[in-house]
Formats: C-alpha cells, sequence, structure tokens
C-alpha cells in the first residue's frame, strides 16, 4: 500500500522557507519511514532533520514546541484543523492513499440502500467525489456532508468529530465509510443512528461496526453506573493544542461542586494508567480526547468518563440522551 508523502513538495517548501532545519512529526504507522526521510531531505536540502519520537495521534497532537529543534515542522499522515492558529512554519502532508475506489466500490454495491451518505478518513478523502459519481451513477443517492470547523473537508471524519456524519444524517439511510481500521468509522457511529458500513478501498472488504459500536455504548453505561456512588473525581485537561478544553473542564467542575463531589484538576499532555495511580480519587472525567474514556476505560483503575457521561451520574442527562463527546 503506496502513500503520497510528497518529498518534492516538502524539499521545494523547505527551500523556499530557507530553512536550515525541519522537524518531521509522523504517526505510528509512517515512523518505518522516518529513517528513509530523514537522509533523503538532508541530502536534498542540506537542512539539519530532527525527528519527533512523541506519539502522534491526529492533527490535535500537533507539536508547537518544534522551534526549539528546528525551524519548521513537517506533520505527516493529517489534514491541518482549520479553527486552530495557522503556522506558516509548519507544513502538513496528508499522506494520501494511492489506491482505485471503482472496483472495491462497484463489488460493494449491491450492498447499499437507495441513499447513502459518504464519509472518509483524510488519506481516502479524494476518493470521495469519484464514489459520489458511481453511487448516483446506479440510480441512488449519495450525499457528501460538510462538517464543522475542526473539518478541513466534506465528509471527513475525525476520531473526535462526526459532525460530517451528523450533517448527512436526515437524508440518508445508511452510511459508507471509506478507510482502514475501527477508529473513524466509530467515531461516525457514535454520533449517528443510522447503519454504518466500512469499505476498505486496499482489500476491498465490506464490513458494519455497528456491533462493535454497540458493545463499547454498553461499556460506556456500565462505566457510568460504576461512577454512580463517587465522591471524588479527577478532571483531566490535555494540554496539547487540539484537545485543549478548560472551559469544558470548568463547566463539569461546577457541576460536579454543585452536586457535592470533591474535584481535583490535572493538566497533561499525556493520559496513561500508570501516570493517574497517585491521585486518590473514585473515578476520572477526560476533557481530552473523548476517544480516551471510550476506547481505553478497561485500562484505568477507576472509572473513565467523558464530560456528556459525567452530566448522566450527576441527574443533568439521561441516558437516552447520550451523546458521543466530541470536540466540536
Amino acid at each position: 500500500m503506496q502513500f503520497d508523502l510528497q518529498i518534492d513538495t516538502i524539499e521545494s517548501w523547505i527551500r523556499g522557507r530557507g530553512f536550515a532545519s525541519v522537524a518531521l512529526q509522523l504517526p505510528e504507522g509512517l515512523k518505518l519511514r522516518a529513517t528513509e526521510l530523514s537522509d533523503r531531505i538532508f541530502r536534498d536540502t542540506g537542512a539539519e532533520v530532527v525527528v519527533l519520537g512523541y506519539p502522534c495521534y491526529g492533527a490535535c497532537d500537533l507539536f508547537v514546541g518544534y522551534k526549539r529543534y528546528a525551524q519548521g515542522l513537517v506533520h505527516f499522515g493529517h489534514a491541518p484543523i482549520p479553527n486552530l492558529p495557522d503556522d506558516p512554519d509548519v507544513l502538513y502532508v496528508e499522506a494520501r492513499a494511492e489506491v482505485a475506489i471503482a472496483v472495491p466500490l462497484q463489488a460493494a454495491m449491491a450492498q447499499l440502500p437507495s441513499r447513502v451518505g459518504l464519509l472518509a478518513s483524510v488519506q481516502y478523502i479524494g476518493l470521495l467525489p469519484e464514489a459520489q459519481a458511481l453511487i448516483k451513477a446506479s440510480g441512488r443517492i449519495a450525499v457528501i456532508g460538510r462538517g464543522d470547523a475542526r473539518l478541513c473537508y466534506p465528509g471527513q471524519v475525525l476520531g473526535c468529530d462526526c459532525s460530517a456524519a451528523v450533517a448527512e444524517e436526515p437524508d440518508v439511510d445508511s452510511f459508507l465509510f471509506l478507510g482502514e481500521g475501527d477508529f473513524h468509522p466509530l467515531a461516525a457511529a457514535f454520533g449517528v443512528k443510522k447503519p454504518m458500513l466500512v469499505l476498505n478501498p486496499v482489500t476491498g472488504e465490506v464490513r458494519d461496526v455497528d456491533r462493535e459500536r454497540d458493545r463499547i455504548v454498553r461499556r460506556r453505561f456500565a462505566a457510568i453506573e460504576a461512577a454512580r456512588n463517587a465522591g471524588s473525581f479527577l478532571v483531566i485537561v490535555c494540554g496539547k493544542v487540539g484537545q485543549c478544553r478548560p472551559e469544558a473542564a470548568d463547566r463539569i467542575e461546577a457541576q460536579l461542586r454543585a452536586a457535592g463531589k470533591q474535584v481535583t484538576r490535572l493538566v497533561t499532555d499525556e493520559l496513561a494508567p500508570a501516570a493517574l495511580l497517585p491521585y486518590k480519587v473514585d473515578a476520572y472525567v477526560s476533557t481530552a480526547c473523548p476517544r480516551i474514556a471510550m476506547d481505553d476505560a478497561a485500562r484505568y483503575p477507576h472509572p473513565m468518563l467523558t464530560v456528556s457521561e459525567a452530566e448522566i451520574v450527576l441527574g443533568l442527562r439521561t441516558w437516552d440522551g447520550y451523546v458521543f463527546d466530541t470536540i466540536a
């Protein structure tokens, strides 16, 4: 499977900006290419290259402190988040997948209803217009929705943002997500009530994530119930530029204190079970990426809740009013 890493574009950008040094920030799946990229960029441009070894799960993890190590930053694997501050010394390389959609989509066509909402992760976002045209040619309706200000493209899904799916939902019978893995399509599935099919453009596999979504939602119900009698809460704020929500922390802290709960605020850039062990509380509320609570809750010694789940615990929201805690 090939991804377009835009080497020529990167090198032209480095020369155009006159950089003597550049930092590379890569997600885990592209770190295997780090030494190759470093060697080539140094050879072709003469710029010193620093590879950032920090975890990188999205554009929300943008390493804003790169100036300590280099003049410019190349961030791989994600699109910019438009409502975050723009930095001309940061170049986003989306690593678009080099794959054709026509054959796998035609093979999956019989599984599609008459009205389809189209979604994708950024690696496959460029396939959506062709997919829309092919589905329309079959006599179906295909919709690509525009999400909120955190999304760079129509139809795009982030792990914390399902607003493009929500925008499409009234006009479709089900969704078709183009991409690999469960992380992004589950984010879309958490936010809507209609079926979610996933088409892997590389393998042609078609599957749904509804069963996995329901399994996670049941686990969320268990976490909420386990926190009902908690008397003390650790409210966690993430220092990363795209995950920092102090306003959400202020709101839930006030609600917890109004209910007679003890509250401690923790600010951190990385959440891990061992890092929370020193804090003697009964439950956690994460205002960082909502997927930390939803996907990784079993790793923590106490219930890990999203903001909206904490509101259910406090009786401010009903279980029937459960919503995916997106970063909007």
